[in-house]
C-alpha cells in the first residue's frame, strides 16, 4: 500500500507540473500574492494626509492650533484660508481629505470660559484617511486645550507640577501586545494569507480533479486517492511555510509565538482544503466551472472568518455555517498561535473542527472517487 501511495503522490505532482493552469494556481499564484498583496500596506500607518484649515478667528490661538496641526505627522496642511465653501470644493475635488473650521471668536470664547467648538469635516468614503484626519485635528486641538487648562490652573496659584497633575490625574499608557507597529498590514496580511492559501489550493485541486473527471481518470482505489490528497496537501503546506516562515519575516509581521503548533495546524489545514477541493472537483465535473464558482467566494469567506467583521453582527445561520469553511478555523487558530503565542488548549475548538473536516471530506472523496463495481451478465 505504501508503494502505491508513494507512486500516486509522485504521479499527482507530475500531473500538476504538466498542467500549466493548475501549476500556476498551486505554485506560482501563492508566490505572486506574497510579493504584491503586502505591497499597498508597506507603510503600515497612514501619514501625511492632505488637509486644510479654515481660520475664521485669525487670533493667536487659532494660529497656534494651525501650527500644531502642521506639526502632526498624520496630516499635511496644504493650505490655510478663510472660506468654508472653498475648502468643501477642494474636498469634493479630492485635493484634500478633510479640513478643520476654527470658528470666529474662538479665542474670546476660550478666555471667557464658554464652550468653543472646532468642526472637522472629512471624506468618510476612505475610512483610514478619514480616521487620520479626525485623530490628527483632535490631537492638535487637544494639545492646545491642555496647555490652556494648565495655564489657568497656574494662574489660580498652582505650581507647574501640580497643575499638570490636576489636568491629568491618571495617566494612560497604551502598549500594543500583538501588533507592536499598530500597522494595517500587520493586522490584515497574516489573516488574508491563510485565505490566499485556501483559495489557490481549492481552485487548483478542483481544476485538476475536474480534468480527471472529464478524461474518466478520477476513479481509483483508496490508496491512490490518499496519495493524491497528500500531494495536494504537500503543496498547500509548503505555501503556508513560505508565508509564515519567510513572508512574515520579510515584512516584519508579528510571528513565532507558538511556531510548532502553527506548523501542525498548517498540515491539518492543507489536508482539509485539499479534500474539499477534490470533493468540489468531483461535484463540478468540469475544469472551468471550479474557477467560475470559486473566484466569487473569496470576499464572503473573508467576512465570515471573523477577523475583519464582528461575528456577533452576522445572522445566526451564518455564525454556524461559517465553520464549514476551513479558513474560518485556520485564521482563528493561526492568529492566536503565530501572532499571540497561544497554547494548544486555547485553539482546541478550531483545530478539532479542522481535523473533523479533513476526515469527513477525505472519506467523502474516497467514497465518491472509488472504482465502479462491474457486473457480469450471462445470456441464456
Amino acid at each position: 500500500m505504501l508503494r502505491i501511495l508513494a507512486q500516486s503522490w509522485l504521479d499527482t505532482l507530475r500531473s500538476i507540473a504538466q498542467d500549466t493552469g493548475v501549476w500556476m494556481l498551486l505554485v506560482l499564484a501563492p508566490v505572486v500574492y506574497a510579493f504584491f498583496y503586502p505591497w499597498p500596506y508597506a507603510e503600515q500607518a497612514v501619514t501625511r494626509v492632505p488637509v486644510a484649515v479654515v481660520d475664521l478667528d485669525h487670533s493667536s490661538l487659532s494660529r497656534q492650533i494651525t501650527r500644531f496641526a502642521m506639526a502632526n505627522p498624520r496630516m499635511d496642511v496644504r493650505w490655510i484660508g478663510g472660506d468654508v465653501r472653498e475648502a468643501q470644493q477642494a474636498l469634493w475635488r479630492g485635493e484634500i481629505e478633510g479640513f478643520a473650521i476654527l470658528p470666529a471668536n474662538l479665542k474670546r470664547s476660550v478666555v471667557r470660559g464658554t464652550p468653543a467648538v472646532v468642526t472637522v469635516e472629512g471624506d468618510g468614503a476612505f475610512a483610514l484617511l478619514n480616521k487620520a484626519v479626525l485623530y490628527g485635528f483632535a490631537e492638535a486641538v487637544g494639545t492646545v486645550s491642555a496647555g490652556i487648562e494648565i495655564k489657568k490652573l497656574r494662574a489660580a496659584g498652582q505650581g507647574a507640577v501640580q497643575a499638570s497633575a490636576s489636568r491629568s490625574p491618571v495617566n494612560v499608557q497604551l502598549v500594543p501586545l500583538f501588533n507592536p507597529t499598530e500597522g494595517y498590514g500587520s493586522y490584515v496580511v497574516p489573516a488574508v494569507a491563510i485565505l490566499i492559501i485556501q483559495q489557490t489550493l481549492l481552485m487548483g485541486v478542483a481544476m485538476l480533479v475536474g480534468t480527471w473527471v472529464e478524461q474518466g481518470r478520477h476513479r481509483a482505489r483508496a490508496s491512490v486517492w490518499l496519495g493524491r490528497l497528500l500531494a495536494f496537501a504537500s503543496l498547500g503546506f509548503l505555501s503556508g511555510l513560505f508565508y509564515t516562515g519567510w513572508v512574515f519575516v520579510w515584512q516584519d509581521y508579528p510571528r513565532g509565538g507558538n511556531p510548532w503548533a502553527a506548523v501542525g495546524m498548517l498540515g491539518i489545514y492543507a489536508l482539509a482544503v485539499s479534500a474539499l477541493g477534490a470533493l468540489l472537483g468531483l461535484w463540478f465535473k468540469d475544469r472551468e466551472r471550479s474557477l467560475q464558482v470559486l473566484l466569487l467566494t473569496a470576499l464572503p469567506m473573508a467576512f465570515l472568518s471573523g477577523f475583519s467583521w464582528p461575528v456577533e453582527a452576522l445572522p445566526d445561520a451564518l455564525q454556524v455555517l461559517r465553520w464549514l469553511i476551513p479558513s474560518t478555523s485556520a485564521i482563528q487558530a493561526s492568529l492566536q498561535l503565530n501572532q499571540m503565542g497561544a497554547p494548544l488548549r486555547a485553539v482546541a475548538f478550531p483545530l478539532e473542527v479542522l481535523g473533523a473536516m479533513a476526515v469527513v471530506l477525505g472519506l467523502s472523496v474516497l467514497v465518491l472517487g472509488r472504482p465502479q463495481a462491474t457486473r457480469a451478465c450471462t445470456l441464456s
